[in-house]
């Protein structure tokens, strides 16, 4: 993530920010331009100093408290470009599910900031695309079944209980996962969401097989081993994380997610000019543009150094490690794959002049109560 000053006072600015707290201006995000701007009223509307030649609204969930980005006046959508795939959401009357929805919508809207920076489709369920983003978030009802996280068919579905932070520790434990986050899930199940869309059809199929395995084995019995049985025991050597090891969509999806946790992780300390000095003494520093597709082994080289000093300043205030993985020469080579994939689709939607407004169609939020929601 970038780094951002607000265009009154020049006070540094967060991504979920609302309100500048130095000069009290309001906030928004412009996702057309990538920036954080304060914002002056004008009617009915509002003037972003980040752009000043246009004016704009807020998204309508704004007004629920659960969005901060900004829309063109005139837009024919009242929604942002993330919550138009929102397609279900909880009962927002009742004031928990409401303070896990917002939690949801955040790290919601960090996704898809990458998104927008890798110039990845996000094509919404009202354009005639074949394989719309779609989110239901959903919470879980009395003698219903139990709501899972997970993807089908392009349809996303995140557990309302996974934004409840006691409750996904809980969970984070008894699965013996080292890391599990809202952003984690909406990073892993966007894997699967581009792996059906770009890699299952393509000439890339056989490439993907040979590094991550054959895909065809039952995903049912995959899972089923993964859970009564241990991860194999040089799962390490060959995969990111214990559960990549149970099937090659999950061990695609664990490694597109790291691709984003890497990328993100390396512009936020681009931004704040981080260096660490690497055992030889040298200077390791992020002097490229992580979401530019840049060569991989210089990025995971400096990932590395950089993810050591940052356990180290984690263990320094007794947390645990904010990286507490390995990147194997395998691993690399499957991060190498992703970003290769990656930048070949970019490139094509460039030449095609597919760049952010691909995700600039109709769509809005519905209630769930007001609206069935299908099994995930």
């Amino acid at each position: 993530m970038k780094a951002f000053r607000c265009q009154v006072c020049r006070q540094s600015i967060l991504f979920e920010n609302v309100k500048c707290e130095s000069c009290g201006h309001k906030l928004g995000y412009l996702a057309s331009n990538g920036e954080m701007t304060a914002v002056n009223p004008a009617g009915d509307g509002w003037i972003a100093l980040a752009d000043p030649a246009r004016e704009y609204r807020f998204c309508k969930n704004w007004e629920l408290h659960g969005c901060n980005w900004m829309v063109e006046k005139g837009c024919s959508s009242e929604y942002c470009l993330a919550c138009r795939h929102n397609r279900t959401v909880p009962d927002l009357s009742d004031e928990k599910r409401h303070a896990a929805w917002r939690k949801i919508e955040t790290a919601k809207r960090r996704l898809f900031y990458s998104l927008i920076r890798l110039n990845l489709p996000a094509p919404h369920a009202a354009e005639n695309d074949g394989a719309p983003l779609i989110f239901d978030f959903l919470a879980e009802e009395p003698l219903q079944k139990p709501v899972l996280t997970g993807h089908s068919s392009g349809l996303i579905t995140i557990a309302l209980k996974e934004a409840d932070d006691p409750a996904r520790e809980k969970m984070r434990d008894e699965m013996g996962e080292p890391y599990r986050t809202l952003l984690g899930h909406f990073r892993h199940e966007i894997g699967h969401y581009y792996w059906d869309r770009i890699v299952a059809r393509s000439e890339l199929l056989h490439s993907f097989r040979e590094l991550f395995g054959d895909e065809r084995i039952d995903y049912s019995a995959s899972l089923q081993r993964h859970y009564e049985q241990r991860p194999p025991a040089d799962w390490p050597r060959n995969h990111i994380s214990a559960y990549a090891s149970c099937h090659p969509w999950e061990d695609f999806a664990e490694t597109f997610a790291h691709y984003l946790h890497i990328v993100d992780t390396l512009e936020t300390g681009r931004s704040a000019g981080l260096v660490v000095r690497r055992d030889d003494g040298s200077p390791a520093r992020v002097d490229f543009d992580p979401y530019a597709y840049p060569e991989i082994n210089e990025m995971i080289d400096n990932w590395l150094d950089i993810s050591f000093a940052l356990n180290n300043i984690n263990r320094s205030m007794g947390q645990p490690d904010i990286y507490p993985f390995v990147i194997s020469p395998v691993v690399k080579d499957k991060l190498g794959f992703v970003q290769n994939l990656l930048k070949a689709h970019a490139q094509l939607a460039a030449s095609r002049s597919l760049g952010p407004g691909m995700m600039s169609i109709e769509g809005g939020s519905r209630d769930s109560a007001s609206m069935a929601t299908p099994a995930p």
